[in-house]
């Protein structure tokens, strides 16, 4: 299952239009470099129109008591579609996690580098444990053992929580992660695209077309 890495309302719709994505991920950096500008709610919102499935929003408070009310307004605008992204840094971000999924609110465990991590997050009851790739391949580990764990301990112990694949830097991250276990890769705009072009395509395609062209393109 591939997801959207991406919070630009029209390359969302566009993507979207290719029937091959079920969510869409988004974070500050993204909403950063991408213009996000004003209010974020309406933005959010603009997403959620063009797309389909969840939409994951990161949190930006760090107090426990801050995070949950950020949780509670982000869930609100679109209760059954913005997946609430908590960034598993720090003992309260766990409580709140677990208080979010006791509320029965979607939720992204995310920034996990590791098995210890994304194990936590599913025992409290993430929906989703987000998994950076290449995060984790700049600090000299290999992804794919780590992702490969992680699977084998939700089939194991039977937890719910599915494996999000994220900082994605080539296409063949995406096979790759698919590969060791992971149920959805979140894919940037320019990897998917890349996903769909292959140098061997285009010259067979242009093979056939110029031998149709020279037999003057009778049947």
């Amino acid at each position: 299952m591939l997801f959207l890495d991406s919070s630009d309302p029209a390359e969302v719709r566009d993507l979207f239009s290719w029937g091959t994505l079920s969510g869409v991920t988004t974070n500050p950096l993204i909403l950063s470099r991408e213009g996000a500008e004003g209010e974020l709610e309406p933005r959010i919102r603009a997403v959620c129109g063009a797309s389909k499935g969840h939409v994951s929003v990161e949190l930006l408070a760090e107090s426990e008591a801050e995070m949950l009310e950020e949780a509670l307004r982000y869930h609100a605008w679109e209760p059954s579609r913005i997946c609430v992204k908590v960034p598993l840094a720090s003992e309260a971000a766990m409580r709140v996690l677990a208080a979010l999924a006791g509320r029965g609110v979607p939720t992204n465990a995310t920034c996990l580098m590791s098995f210890g991590q994304a194990y936590l997050a599913a025992l409290a009851g993430a929906t989703y444990v987000s998994i950076f790739s290449g995060r984790v391949r700049d600090m000299g580990y290999d992804a794919r053992p780590v992702i490969a764990e992680v699977r084998e301990g939700l089939d194991r112990e039977g937890l719910a929580s599915k494996i999000i694949v994220g900082s994605i830097r080539q296409a063949f991250d995406v096979t790759e992660s698919l590969s060791a276990g992971a149920h959805i890769v979140t894919v940037p705009p320019p990897i998917l695209r890349k996903m769909l072009w292959n140098p061997q395509t285009e010259r067979t395609l242009r093979e056939f077309n110029e031998a149709w062209k020279r037999r003057g393109g009778r049947e």
